[in-house]
């Protein structure tokens, strides 16, 4: 991986867009769909968010192949962490296997009525319970299919890139 590979560019532009389409995704159900997040759900995103500076950090060592590919491999193993997660999650939804039990909602602060408020307001969210679903699958099932799609593609274009 001494020069820039046309493998390498591919496997860098997964490493950018699949993390920002799944995140803003993630956050139009959030905020425009209204579909609040659980605990596993934050956690299927915490990776994402990681894998975007390290696929910024590729991009810009682009004079240095090597690096670069080092990078957008870090990205890509990013990626796959979500989409394990998803994967877990999914099962949990289907029932599979047991998940969370714990509240994953923290009160800010303030006197006692006001955290009593503030966990009254609090929309349940519960991680068992797919709020939304597509033939069958839903959001954590796609994000890990997707995203461990993508990982296995990155893989394999750096693989690519490193044998040219």
């Amino acid at each position: 991986m001494n020069s820039l590979s046309p493998a390498l560019g591919r496997a860098r532009l997964l490493t950018l867009l699949v993390p920002l389409i799944a995140l803003g995704t993630a956050y139009a159900s959030q905020y425009l769909g209204g579909l609040h997040p659980c605990e596993m759900c934050w956690w299927q995103r915490y990776p994402h968010m990681a894998a975007i500076p390290l696929a910024l950090v590729a991009y810009a060592l682009r004079g240095r192949a090597c690096m670069s590919g080092l990078f957008a491999g870090f990205a890509g193993i990013a990626i796959g962490i979500s989409g394990a997660i998803g994967l877990f999650h999914a099962g949990v939804e289907y029932g599979w296997w047991e998940g969370l039990t714990a509240c994953s909602t923290t009160p800010t602060g303030g006197s006692s009525a006001d955290i009593l408020s503030q966990i009254m307001a609090t929309p349940i969210t519960r991680c068992d319970v797919a709020p939304w679903s597509l033939f069958g699958i839903s959001l954590a099932g796609y994000n890990g299919l997707l995203s461990g799609a993508a990982a296995l593609a990155i893989l394999a274009l750096l693989l690519k890139a490193r044998k040219a």
